[in-house]
């Protein structure tokens, strides 16, 4: 984690603009100071769809001239089209919807953590980080939590990082597949909604998706099955390695795990901090230029992908005092870890309140909490090619009370 950060610390010095060569092959832009970064991600003279993508990018699979990584959806889609995507899904995830999931929410970290030993090893990825999300948007959305292995085999499958033939088919293998499990589920729910409930009061999302598709038009099929695998996908695998990041950033910097076990009123600043610090995103989704545009004194031509590198940004020492430093009680703390303008994240209320709770109620009850093995035996796990989301693959450590 050291080395990609002292990776963007080289970039924004040179410069707030780098042209690279990706992994893929071809030419990507990539922002690297927070002032440019916070810019860009509001600047709607870049687009969003994937008909404005570089040829590289559906050479690779990665798009197509419709959809995006993860299908049609509003994360990859313009206004008005993303005005009107956000909006059918946008009542579900008010900070006053959300903070009604908090006992839920709770009583599954609760179960969570009940079923952990202490005095031996376990890997918290698995056992902790990943299951609380998955469970949490599973319910929200209604889809089978039974079936949460098999979603994250399938989208570990999905966001690959593709360098080899055989990578990108196991790739496309994971999105088939989820993508027949999600349309054979929407099918099956169908006949079940009861389309006399508006939309804003269904059960689930699932349900409210199927009724604003079939009973207000406000959904076609594609955008219906697009949408739901960017719940599905975005509600779990961001929040996992908020978790795990963040723990680790807390057992490398022993003070500040030591303050918030003995405050744990700081721990709506603390969250904030490990988002800023090492948050799950490292690079905000594709963007792409549909002219010629000048960002910090660089003209980018028309047609090229952009990359906003949220992790550099947030590390930017003219926008934050010793970014390096870990400090739970930063006031002045701006971060883009959700991004900015209007794909800023929709599910930011619910990683916040999963993270303090996670938080809270682990080191409550573990605070010895320490890692089992060398800091060097760890291993990063990056998704996407273009490394959208960074996390570990494993964190094993050993419970104390």
């Amino acid at each position: 984690m050291d080395d990609a950060r002292s990776g963007h610390a080289a970039l924004r010095e040179a410069g707030p603009v780098h042209r690279v060569t990706t992994p893929l092959g071809g030419e990507a832009y990539v922002i690297t100071r927070y002032e440019e970064a916070r810019a860009v991600l509001q600047d709607q003279r870049l687009s969003k769809h994937p008909k404005n993508a570089p040829g590289f990018l559906r050479d690779s699979g990665l798009v197509t001239e419709a959809a995006g990584p993860v299908g049609v959806n509003m994360l990859s889609s313009d206004p008005p089209d993303h005005t009107r995507l956000r909006r059918v899904v946008g009542k579900a995830f008010t900070p006053r919807r959300v903070q009604a999931l908090r006992p839920r929410v709770q009583q599954i970290t609760d179960d969570l953590l009940d079923a952990l030993p202490t005095g031996k090893e376990i890997d918290l990825i698995d056992r902790f980080a990943f299951q609380l999300p998955i469970t949490v948007i599973c319910e929200m959305l209604g889809v089978p939590v039974e079936d949460r292995d098999r979603f994250r085999a399938w989208t570990r499958a999905m966001t690959l990082v593709v360098s080899t033939p055989d990578e990108r088919r196991r790739r496309e293998e994971g999105m088939a597949a989820l993508q027949a499990y999600l349309s054979d589920l929407i099918e099956r729910r169908r006949g079940g909604v009861d389309r006399e409930v508006p939309h804003e009061d269904q059960p689930d999302l699932l349900s409210a998706l199927i009724v604003a598709a079939d009973e207000r038009g406000e959904l076609d099929e594609d955008e219906l099955l697009g949408t739901l695998m960017l719940l599905l996908i975005a509600g779990h695998e961001t929040t996992v390695n908020l978790i795990g990041n963040g723990t680790l950033a807390l057992l490398r910097n022993r003070d500040q795990l030591d303050a918030l076990i003995a405050d744990p009123g700081l721990l709506p600043s603390a969250v904030e901090e490990l988002l800023r610090y090492d948050g799950p995103v490292e690079n905000a989704t594709f963007r792409f230029t549909v002219e010629d545009v000048e960002i910090g004194g660089v003209t980018i031509p028309g047609g090229n992908l952009v990359l906003v590198s949220l992790a550099g940004a947030d590390h930017d020492p003219l926008r934050f005092d010793h970014p390096g430093e870990l400090d739970l009680a930063r006031r002045d703390n701006p971060h883009l870890a959700f991004g900015h303008g209007m794909h800023f994240c929709l599910g930011a209320p619910l990683a916040r309140l999963e993270g303090v709770v996670a938080f809270a109620s682990l080191l409550g009850r573990f605070p010895g909490i320490r890692l089992a093995c060398p800091e060097e035996q760890l291993r990063l796990r990056y998704q996407s090619p273009l490394v959208i989301i960074r996390g570990l693959e494993a964190l094993p450590v050993v419970l104390g009370r």
